[in-house]
């Protein structure tokens, strides 16, 4: 139970630098009276603001500094909860918003709306709507239950009930199943992709095999190809050696004829040097009888014998030089025969060393090919990191799998929880068991103002009339007296609701000018009885104008207006 204990303000509205107080547990109802205009209503905007920060009346935050010294605008409210005190101070230029617990201030929030959040959601368990429903009925921006939107009453019935949290709960919930949506996309876009590399990294792999068998397949035909083709051409080389052979058997027999052509040239030369002397000894002798050197005769008979004789020598000669020059042709054909050969031993061997060549291209390119063939059957037999890969991504897509199995069934979980947190779920239980107390109580309290019809709200809050004089009547159809008695009804049964749950539970009730508006003599009377002898344990502060009332309550405030300021007047 919230137990508010005292209020103060300074500079607030029309109040000047002095603080106004109220005590607000001292009696049990309190008559706060005043002319218009005294500032008999400004506690009721002096609480909204400390608690929520906004003013009961439809009036902004800046018209709340008194116009005349326009700073320093302060309030301070204390209340307690079971054993701890609570102060809040909040205050306009300079702007604070203090939090004290146990007469320490607490740290301060870096965001004001967190900290407003966390004193309406952890302190006070009420929202501004609640509050004005629960502790304050106002004449001016009050809004009574039957016209707030079907949310709104919502939101206080279950501030109310102390369900609330399951509004909360519904929030983050759905909070949790929109992130968890979210991660089941994002693992349901992993999954199709590691589906993706596991089929692609399979493909790879049987298209690399399929790919290395075909190029050993290949290889080995180009390896055998290429032996062919080295048998070919040894073939041809041992044909080819064979001819060389033969042909160097036939060459063995020629050898020698330059040096034979050498001799019989030099042979050559002296038979032609001989034959040139004695052609010149015989022309001498032939033409010469007489010596040109001494002048003397020479014998006719030594004469002639010298040119037979060289006639002879001539002949001999003649006939051996024929001889020479056959044996000169002979030596000059063997020669020709011989290089003729060696020609054709040059090509042969040029052939062979031809076709060596191409042997060692072919050996070289098997070695390469067989080289290659050994790498790819390595490759084959030991593909371990295509292997890792693909046990990599398979232990991938396991992993997401059971993530994304985890997410599923947390969301169905949460699907469902969120179902059973609705305002159709469990919330929808718990208010249909409270509503036969609510429409009890209503009904009692519009009895005890002699307002005898059958008031009753469904689970919407949707109201049903029943009334002896009326039919399908509703709450817009009465009148503007008989709508405050259901409002004043309503007003205590939500605080009988809230006492008996101890949800939002104080001893606070404020009422401005309920005397003043639609209430008649007669109502009025009721609606006294009521709060002095049937609203318990509550501080009842009711605010008025009217006069004559004072020894019906325990304390009576006045409030008025001197030189331009309100104030509390001094006690009589």
């Amino acid at each position: 139970m919230i137990l508010f204990e005292k209020i103060r303000w300074k500079n607030f509205l029309s109040t000047g630098n002095q603080y106004s107080e109220i005590e607000l547990d001292s009696f049990s109802t309190t008559l706060i009276v005043g002319t218009n205009g005294a500032g008999k209503s400004t506690v009721l905007d002096a609480l909204t603001f400390s608690l929520f920060n906004k003013p009961f009346r439809k009036i902004s935050k800046s018209q709340l500094i008194n116009t005349v010294n326009e700073k320093d605008c302060r309030v301070e409210v204390e209340f307690s909860i079971a054993e701890t005190e609570w102060k809040v101070i909040r205050s306009i230029k300079p702007n604070t918003f203090e939090i004290h617990r146990n007469g320490i201030c607490m740290n301060q929030f870096s965001n004001v709306n967190d900290q407003q959040k966390w004193l309406e959601q952890n302190v006070l368990k009420m929202n501004y709507k609640s509050f004005t429903q629960i502790v304050i009925l106002g004449s001016s921006a009050f809004v009574p239950f039957m016209q707030l939107t079907a949310t709104n009453r919502r939101e206080v019935i279950e501030d109310l009930l102390d369900i609330k949290i399951f509004s909360s709960m519904n929030s983050i919930i759905k909070d949790k199943i929109r992130e968890l949506k979210d991660e089941v996309r994002t693992l349901e876009l992993k999954k199709e992709s590691l589906n993706d590399k596991v089929n692609m990294q399979k493909n790879f792999m049987d298209e690399l095999q399929q790919r290395h068998n075909t190029r050993i397949d290949d290889n080995q035909k180009k390896i055998a190809k290429l032996f062919s083709e080295t048998d070919n051409y040894v073939a041809e080389n041992e044909t080819l050696e064979n001819d060389v052979f033969d042909l160097t058997k036939s060459q063995e027999s020629l050898t020698g004829a330059p040096e034979k052509l050498r001799e019989l040239g030099n042979l050559k030369g002296k038979i032609s040097s001989k034959v040139s002397t004695i052609t010149k000894e015989h022309k001498f002798f032939t033409e010469h009888t007489v010596c040109p050197t001494c002048e003397q005769g020479i014998d006719e008979q030594f004469r002639i014998n010298k040119i037979d004789d060289a006639q002879n020598k001539a002949k001999e000669l003649q006939s051996g030089y024929k001889e020479l020059e056959k044996a000169i042709k002979e030596e000059e054909e063997r020669e020709r025969q011989f290089i003729q050969l060696s020609k054709e031993i040059t090509q042969l061997t040029h052939g062979i060393s031809k076709n060596n060549t191409r042997i060692s291209g072919c050996q070289r390119q098997v070695r390469d090919l067989e080289s290659e063939i050994q790498g790819l059957t390595s490759q084959l037999a030991n593909k371990n990191t295509e292997h890792e890969k693909l046990a990599s991504f398979k232990e991938s897509l396991k992993t997401t799998y059971s993530e994304l199995s985890t997410r599923k069934d947390t969301v169905n979980y949460y699907n469902f929880s969120y179902g059973l947190l609705k305002d159709g779920g469990v919330k929808s239980k718990i208010i249909k068991k409270y509503l036969p107390l609510i429409n009890q109580q209503v009904n009692r309290y519009l009895q005890m103002m002699d307002f005898y019809i059958n008031f009753t709200l469904d689970e919407e809050f949707n109201e049903t009339v029943q009334s002896p004089i009326h039919e399908d009547f509703s709450y817009a159809s009465f009148s503007e007296g008989e709508k405050m008695r259901i409002d004043l009804a309503l007003l205590f049964t939500w605080r009988e609701v809230a006492r008996m749950k101890n949800s939002v539970n104080t001893n606070l009730l404020v009422m401005d000018e309920v005397f003043d508006s639609s209430l008649d003599g007669f109502g009025t009377e009721e609606f006294l009885k009521i709060i002095r002898f049937v609203i318990k344990d509550a501080n009842v502060f009711v605010i008025s104008h009217k006069t004559g009332m004072d020894d019906r309550f325990d304390s009576v405030v006045r409030f008025e207006k001197l030189k331009g300021f309100s104030r509390m007047a001094p006690s009589s």
